[in-house]
């Protein structure tokens, strides 16, 4: 396979990995497993009589696990969970709203949840149902009867899908990929989350030293975990010593420059969804954003003096990291874990990349065109449909270019279920 000018494509798609950061393969790595374990689950879900139940790795690696074990209370949830209440509470309220869990008031705490009628179902809910709005710390969780199904569903997918990789790709590459990530690992010296948060923001004062009584995970191996983990570890480096965050130095400053563009196209150069490319508070400090000149409607966007700054900042910073990681864990060690990404990027077959056929949606699921409602509704409306539509054509650049589309740092839509 050749391209234009008649180099071999692996070879420059070798090159362009060579390039990225360490973080980044991480990330693309951390992306593809992610949307193929969540199509498995969408579609074992529908099976179950569940169409539709988008809802990621993500919220089980790190909030449903607990609840399965048995009903907590929302501040034992977030202390297990490693995120502050606030966040625990906004995810909670999320998952209230799609009946994956309900929330119960304790008599002893005297602070019983007020009701009131809901104003699209008619029925009587607490007030601020579906939001983190009024959910108090000694409020116990409990999971629905469609929780406890997806709680069954979840656990056996890390060995299924783990086991395609090792199918596709060769298990002494997936052994070493492995190995590789766990030389580093065992090494890193907090207790960090099971998965990339939703919401990284309190990750920074959450974190601990590891201690013999951290919570175990049977998955504590998987290749998502590791990939968390190691990710996450290189962003509390980063975001210590940088102004702007990895999560948003990797995905919208580096694609963007002085040359304006549109802002929807944020979204398709990151790999990531609409609603998290949009420009927000956080956003605002590093770009410049005004109408578009050559249309009536919409508006452009570059990056602004103090981005242009947190663009070069990304890259040498991540540079410099992954320098300080040689040092630290040993040259050969993280050369063996660029090695490893960069063999999984490398492998291809006649139809394109290996990568790819992991990011091929099943049959059935919303990434296949399936109008399935949202989560939480009966129906498809508007919201839902188009959303398919932006889960469409995110996929097909996936499956098109997984080492040019995936993105550089993972950001969790909570309206795609805390998926990307």
């Amino acid at each position: 396979m050749t391209n234009a000018n008649g180099r071999n494509a692996t070879s420059s798609i070798h090159d362009a990995v060579s390039r990225r950061p360490l973080s980044a393969l991480l990330s693309q790595l951390l992306v593809a497993f992610t949307v193929e374990f969540d199509n498995e689950f969408e579609r074992q879900m529908a099976e179950a009589g569940d169409p539709g139940a988008r809802l990621s790795l993500v919220v089980w690696a790190n909030l449903l696990r607990f609840v399965s074990e048995g009903a907590l209370t929302v501040r034992k949830l977030a202390a297990l969970a490693m995120a502050n209440e606030d966040e625990i509470r906004g995810q909670l309220g999320c998952l209230e709203r799609w009946r994956f869990v309900v929330l119960e008031s304790v008599e002893a705490s005297g602070r019983p949840a007020p009701t009131r009628f809901h104003r699209m179902s008619g029925r009587e809910r607490r007030a601020g149902w579906g939001s983190g709005r009024g959910i108090h710390a000694d409020w116990v969780v409990h999971l629905t009867p469609r929780g406890m199904t997806a709680s069954g569903i979840w656990p056996p997918l890390f060995d299924v899908i783990e086991q395609r990789w090792e199918k596709r790709f060769g298990r002494d590459e997936i052994d070493g990929l492995r190995d590789a990530l766990l030389n580093v690992a065992d090494r890193v010296e907090v207790e960090l989350p099971a998965a990339v948060p939703p919401d990284g923001l309190g990750m920074h004062r959450n974190i601990a030293k590891k201690n013999e009584d951290s919570a175990p995970f049977s998955s504590r191996r998987a290749l998502p975990t590791l990939l968390s983990r190691l990710l996450l570890t290189f962003r509390l480096e980063f975001d210590s010593e940088s102004r702007a965050p990895l999560s948003l130095c990797a995905n919208t400053i580096r694609v963007l420059g002085t040359t304006p563009i549109r802002l929807a196209e944020i979204s398709r150069l990151t790999g990531s969804s609409p609603e998290t490319t949009g420009i927000g508070w956080q956003t605002k400090p590093y770009v410049i954003v005004t109408p578009d000149p050559k249309a009536k409607r919409g508006k452009v966007v570059s990056l602004s003096p103090p981005g242009m700054k947190a663009q070069q900042t990304y890259h040498l910073l991540t540079a410099e990291i992954e320098q300080r990681w040689e040092k630290r864990f040993g040259k050969k060690e993280i050369n063996r874990l660029r090695r490893a990404f960069e063999t999984l990027f490398d492998r291809h077959n006649e139809r394109g990349p290996l990568l790819s056929e992991g990011l091929v949606p099943p049959e059935g699921t919303v990434r296949a065109g399936e109008a399935a409602p949202a989560l939480g509704r009966r129906e498809p409306g508007p919201a839902a449909l188009q959303r398919m539509r932006d889960l469409i054509a995110q996929t097909e650049l996936f499956v098109s270019d997984p080492a040019g589309s995936l993105p550089h740092y993972p950001l969790w839509d909570m309206n795609r279920g805390f998926g990307p």
